[in-house]
């Protein structure tokens, strides 16, 4: 039977009679806090007893207070009882899934959520996503990823000491705060949606690829580009007037997205009733029908976006 996780030497590389993986440390930053010195709390949820311990054994030696359930009734009475600070999820649970779950937990408050799931189940991890969860792990998977994935996570819900409040196209996104609005109304964000917004709002105008996009916000210099993908979906979903014609988050063909900060004046001087928006380039901007590239190459737009030629 295969392990829901890599063996003792976490690496894809590791022997067999490798002793005891090294454990994570703190890196000097505090990953292991929630900002003002407090002990960060995890809610690891996972239905095989083996995940659980392994994962939570992990975290623990990482420097977190380790919350575990076994299932989703409990998750949630667990979370009720001490609000976590971010939640390790498997997907697959008896009697209420993870998804259920995570929609439950986000319906309590805001809490990143990392969804574990089994290996080549893409559509679930994708649907994960739709759902809010901030990251995904793929069983079998390397403790030591997660420990890491976890502190990356974490690392961008802290209060920033020195940011200043950014404003464009309605939209206003304090990072101190960890707080967006959308012409005075409030956006219920995720961590991972909040800081692809304030990263759009500080660089307008320019065009980034999905990896830079992961490079950049995510903090990975791999992963899977769906990932990116979904939350530019999700969010388009919050700050666009009409996310099947999304004029703030284009799609850029051949490169990626771009934030058009002028998009919402250009709106207001036109009569609404073209399909033709022209940018600040000189090029258009055209409703795409679907388009049948979808092997996430950078040049594949996901179906029923935007897209624009520089």
């Amino acid at each position: 039977m295969q392990q829901p996780y890599e063996s003792a030497g976490a690496g894809p590389h590791a022997s067999p009679g490798a002793g005891p993986a090294p454990t994570p440390t703190p890196s000097g930053h505090g990953q292991a806090t929630r900002g003002h010195g407090e002990t960060a709390r995890v809610l690891v949820v996972d239905d095989d007893p083996t995940v659980a311990e392994v994962v939570s054994g992990y975290l623990d030696r990482a420097g977190y207070v380790v919350d575990r359930a076994a299932d989703g009734p409990a998750a949630l009475a667990r979370a009720a009882a001490h609000w976590p600070d971010l939640v390790v999820l498997d997907l697959m649970l008896p009697g209420m899934d993870g998804l259920e779950v995570c929609r439950r937990l986000r319906g309590h408050g805001p809490v990143p959520v990392i969804m574990l799931t089994a290996r080549g189940d893409e559509d679930d991890r994708i649907l994960g996503l739709e759902v809010g969860a901030d990251d995904y792990v793929t069983k079998p998977f390397s403790p030591r990823e997660l420990v890491l994935r976890v502190e990356s996570v974490l690392r961008r819900t802290r209060p920033v000491t020195v940011a200043h409040p950014l404003h464009t196209a309605g939209l206003t996104v304090d990072p101190a705060a960890r707080r967006a609005t959308k012409n005075g109304t409030e956006l219920a964000l995720t961590v991972r949606e909040f800081d692809l917004l304030a990263f759009f709002l500080r660089h307008p105008g320019r065009a980034y690829g999905r990896e830079d996009l992961m490079r950049e916000v995510w903090g990975w210099d791999f992963g899977d580009l769906s990932t990116v993908t979904v939350h530019v979906r999700r969010l388009r979903g919050k700050v666009e007037d009409d996310p099947a014609r999304p004029r703030l988050i284009q799609t850029v063909w051949g490169v990626g997205y771009r934030f058009d900060a002028m998009a919402g004046a250009r709106d207001e001087s036109l009569d609404g009733s073209g399909d033709e928006s022209l940018d600040g380039s000189g090029g258009r901007s055209l409703d795409g029908s679907p388009d049948a590239a979808s092997d996430g190459s950078p040049d594949a737009a996901p179906d029923g976006e935007t897209r624009s030629r520089p």
